[in-house]
């Protein structure tokens, strides 16, 4: 499966948290870099360019500059896990994308008691969330639509 980034914090001590579009969340420590990669050594002799991490265009990784990423298959394969209240918790817009469907789908799903207002999902403001758990219980695993 393809892991996009939905979002990106800089910790001290040169670690990012990291946010996946599905909803789980890791810790990758970018310190090894610096031995293993010329191109990482900036981030150590300039510790602001660090905190200078955003997401790439389409979640597909991080960038700092044009000369330094990193993709998200590797933030995703060795980050560490970490466990948050928000665990398994995904916006509408990213199940749909995800899931390959419309947001009115899930919409009737709730109206037809197919997946339980307060239990699988539910607004808060504007923003309709919905657990993993329960899309894939209705909905089977997500498509692997950025396969090449």
């Amino acid at each position: 499966m393809f892991h996009k980034v939905k979002t990106v914090s800089c910790l001290p001590d040169y670690r990012l948290s990291i946010q996946f579009m599905e909803g789980v969340t890791k810790i990758y420590d970018v310190k090894p870099l610096f031995s293993k990669w010329e191109a990482f050594k900036a981030l150590e002799k300039s510790p602001e360019l660090f905190y200078e991490a955003k997401v790439d265009v389409g979640g597909y990784g991080i960038i700092w500059n044009d000369d330094l990423d990193l993709s998200c298959d590797e933030l995703f394969e060795n980050g560490e896990q970490i466990k948050t209240p928000f665990d398994g918790l995904i916006a509408f817009t990213e199940a749909t994308e995800l899931w390959g469907l419309n947001e009115s789908t899930l919409r009737k799903a709730i109206a037809y008691g197919r997946l339980i207002y307060g239990v699988d999902a539910c607004k808060y403001g504007k923003q309709w969330v919905i657990s993993t758990e329960a899309m894939v219980r209705e909905y089977g695993e997500p498509e692997d639509r950025y396969k090449a």
